[in-house]
């Protein structure tokens, strides 16, 4: 009997065409993070039970911009640039679990399949974006990680601009903010073949770093702006308060997380 192999779609034979090989994942990549808050009605409509509104600062919202490069444990895909390199934003508010704080990608971009493919294992809600900011270089006119360093950051999708920043970093600080500071809650959720039928796999999952390394952080000021499209809902977590921008070179690596509970989400 033929047996197919690959860690996801496409199994074959050997396996090489799998989209995503097998965890541990690692992580280097830049990010730019920008917290403001907004009106807590609009995170809570975004939080399906059993998950509820963080007790503190249930309104608090951190856009992320991401220019990443991964690989899987031996390394190849950093030699194979096209295999590693991609870019995200992603949009991350703060939720309670059993009187836990979490924290939950409720938006996100990529420019790569494989990125998309590892988000659907993940419980990441993952779409097709265009994502750029500038990259920090000691020579030239691209600014330096240091005070007054200017950096931009645009997401589009669907040839509509969402949002667009520019952060000026002010001083060094104790860690690149809040509100993605927790374990992920996120759903993996996949409809059934049937219908009627609800859902095949639905899941309530618990994940974060396996381990974490960082250069220092920088803390600073956005200029933040969401712009409205007919197929994207960021704009509605308005900006009704600014609260800080930074930036902060990350090493990460991902290999798994923990199952909380199964079969909680209403059919749609």
């Amino acid at each position: 009997m033929a047996s197919v192999r690959g860690y996801f779609h496409p199994k074959t034979a050997t396996g090489n065409a799998s989209l995503i090989p097998t965890p541990p994942w690692h992580y280097s990549g830049d990010l730019l993070t920008v917290e403001y808050r907004t009106d807590p009605a609009r995170v809570r409509e975004l939080l399906p039970e059993p998950l509820g509104l963080a007790e503190e600062d249930p309104g608090a919202v951190a856009l992320i911009w991401a220019d990443w490069q991964s690989c899987a444990a031996s390394g190849e895909e950093l030699l194979d640039p096209v295999r590693a390199q991609y870019k995200e934003a992603f949009a991350v508010v703060r939720c309670s679990y059993k009187g836990r704080t979490y924290s939950r990608c409720v938006y996100i971009w990529v420019d790569k399949d494989f990125a998309i493919a590892r988000g659907l294992h993940q419980g990441y809600p993952k779409k097709l974006g265009s994502i750029h900011q500038t990259r920090p270089h000691p020579y030239g006119p691209a600014p330096r990680i240091e005070a007054g360093a200017r950096f931009g950051a645009t997401l589009a999708a669907a040839d509509r601009r969402l949002a667009q920043a520019v952060v000026t970093l002010r001083e060094e600080s104790e860690s690149n903010g809040f509100v993605n500071g927790h374990p992920m809650a996120h759903h993996r959720w996949l409809p059934s073949i049937e219908p009627g039928k609800g859902l095949a796999l639905d899941e309530l999952i618990e994940s974060g770093a396996a381990s974490f390394e960082a250069g220092p952080a920088w803390r600073g000021d956005a200029e933040l702006e969401l712009f409205e499209a007919p197929t994207e809902e960021l704009a509605r977590l308005e900006i009704r308060e600014p609260i800080a921008a930074y930036y902060r070179q990350v090493g990460v690596v991902w290999n798994g997380g923990t199952l909380l509970e199964s079969g909680t989400s209403a059919a749609e």
